[in-house]
């Protein structure tokens, strides 16, 4: 006895249609990024980041109106036996200068 195949001709071919869109997407993605790099000056300067939040404006950069923004968090999780160690950084540097025209 053959199988019908007409009833499931619509969820084939949305499945198509649904691959086919994710593979476009992902080679535009690929195709628009570039491969990033390591700088060990800022994985360094991320290590010695204290815990929490901090913001400031440095003394030196007055006339920029700089202001500077760091957090960090550390944690460990445990999960069933296993063990995840979290360490998320985050710098920030937000410059207002007026410009002459």
């Amino acid at each position: 006895m053959p199988l019908p195949l007409v009833p499931i001709l619509p969820v084939v071919l949305r499945l198509g249609v649904v691959a086919t869109t994710t593979f476009a997407a992902v080679r535009w993605v690929r195709a628009q990024s570039y491969p990033g790099r390591t700088d060990q000056r800022a994985e360094d300067a991320f290590d010695d980041l204290g815990e929490g939040l901090s913001l400031h404006r440095p003394a030196d950069r007055a006339e920029d109106r700089q202001t500077n923004a760091t957090a960090r968090l550390r944690r460990v999780i445990r999960v069933r036996g296993t063990k995840w160690e979290i360490d998320a950084g985050l710098m920030a540097r937000f410059r207002l200068r007026r410009g002459e025209e």
